[in-house]
């Protein structure tokens, strides 16, 4: 996109990670289930029926994407709700097997704050750090681990940084842990991933990975907001939070969203297909624009992994000038991005992702996130290229300035 396309009101998305616009043809396969075939598949009537059937085509498919079984998928209304059923769903039902829980030190806050829940109930948490680049250590984990452990909560991809975390070496090692060291029945600690971030771009096959449960939700996968999904092995028993009616096998009360269902499949089904097509393409986009973005920006700091990362993150801290700053400036430009302090009006603190990586509080407000997606070209980082390191360099100048008269 050029520069004269962009001030003609033309927008350049780059928040991907945040969010992802429904795929045409994914919301083409939801458009009936507004309408024409609007039932509830709990009614015993021929049209709820065939919305019963429907949900149990979806999740046959999303079973066989994940490799396993249906009655292993559960249907929610987020990430958020499947992260939260699956930390205190599994600390609440086996509550006699131990009352501990390791979570890493840059989990998504959905896990954060269902640990936080669970401490004021009296579970312990344990958090395992990540060295430099948001990388865990297995050792670190395994030497945190007690007789009263259920869980382990640690991110397949990270939100913030694109890090990516060995979930198989971990659940390889954790399983060793129980072999040698664990109760008679073998079953703990259990090992749960938010696959919310990566479930575009990286293998989702659960016995591969060999976790006990994983989230996943449909707003990142350029599928409809307002769905997710909890992957639980059939043998892991957990408490529902949300009660009432039979859906989902009793694990989670409530007429299914049968339009944000189907989209939910179609869009993982469709993000499968070309995942490793277009991982590619995003790895060479996303390497163009943070090597051209250092030439230009040399006191630029790359944060998370440099190789282990997924394809679309870009995640980068400037000294010295305020993310907020920087973001607005982008969006006069037409450059829609995020900040990497996740700080909010009400909420100054820098991010508790960064902090965990070693930044220093002045860095971490200075961050910025590019995350690119299915319409990002090269013609987009050209354009952003062209305008981001002279907004560095003014806010720079501002920054200095004020120190100046300070």
């Amino acid at each position: 996109m050029s520069h004269s396309a962009a001030s003609a009101n033309t927008t350049i998305y780059l928040d991907y990670a945040a969010t992802t616009p429904v795929d045409p043809l994914v919301l083409n396969k939801m458009l009936p289930y507004f309408g024409a075939e609007y039932s509830n598949a709990s009614s015993m009537h021929a049209s709820g029926r065939r919305a019963a059937q429907v949900i149990a085509k979806v999740r046959r498919e999303v079973a066989d994407i994940l490799v396993c079984s249906s009655d292993e998928i559960i249907f929610t209304g987020s990430g958020t709700e499947s992260d939260n059923l699956a930390l205190k769903g599994v600390a609440h039902a086996n509550r006699t097997a131990g009352n501990h829980i390791i979570i890493s030190a840059i989990e998504h806050k959905a896990v954060m704050e269902s640990a936080k829940q669970l401490e004021k109930e009296g579970f312990s948490v344990s958090i395992l750090p990540v060295d430099t680049t948001g990388m865990i250590d297995i050792d670190k984990c395994l030497s945190l681990i007690t007789a009263q452990t259920v869980l382990i909560s640690v991110m397949y991809a990270n939100n913030e940084i694109g890090t990516i975390e060995p979930i198989r070496e971990l659940t390889e090692a954790v399983q060793k842990w129980r072999t040698e060291y664990g109760s008679g029945s073998g079953a703990f600690p259990l090992v749960h991933t938010d696959a919310c971030q990566a479930a575009g771009s990286l293998e989702l096959d659960v016995n591969k990975l060999g976790v006990d449960l994983m989230s996943l939700n449909g707003s990142k996968i350029y599928g409809p907001k307002g769905v997710g999904l909890l992957y639980k092995k059939r043998s892991v028993r957990i408490e529902p939070l949300v009660v009432g009616g039979e859906q989902e096998r009793m694990l989670r009360a409530g007429t299914e969203s049968l339009p944000s269902i189907v989209g939910f499949g179609e869009a993982l089904k469709f993000a499968h297909e070309i995942r490793k097509e277009e991982s590619v393409r995003l790895v060479g986009l996303r390497e163009y624009f943070i090597e051209n973005l250092l030439r230009k920006i040399p006191q630029a700091i790359v944060n998370g992994h440099r190789n282990l990362r997924l394809p679309n993150n870009v995640h980068i801290s400037i000294p010295h000038i305020e993310g907020e700053s920087i973001l607005l400036m982008l969006d006069h430009a037409g450059i829609e991005a995020s900040t990497g302090s996740a700080c909010s009006a009400l909420d100054l603190r820098p991010s508790h992702v960064l902090m965990a990586i070693g930044q220093s509080a002045e860095f971490a407000h200075g961050s910025i996130r590019f995350s690119l997606g299915r319409h990002t070209t090269r013609e987009d980082m050209d354009y952003v290229l062209s305008v981001f390191p002279g907004i560095t360099v003014r806010l720079s100048n501002m920054s200095a300035l004020t120190a100046s008269f300070s």
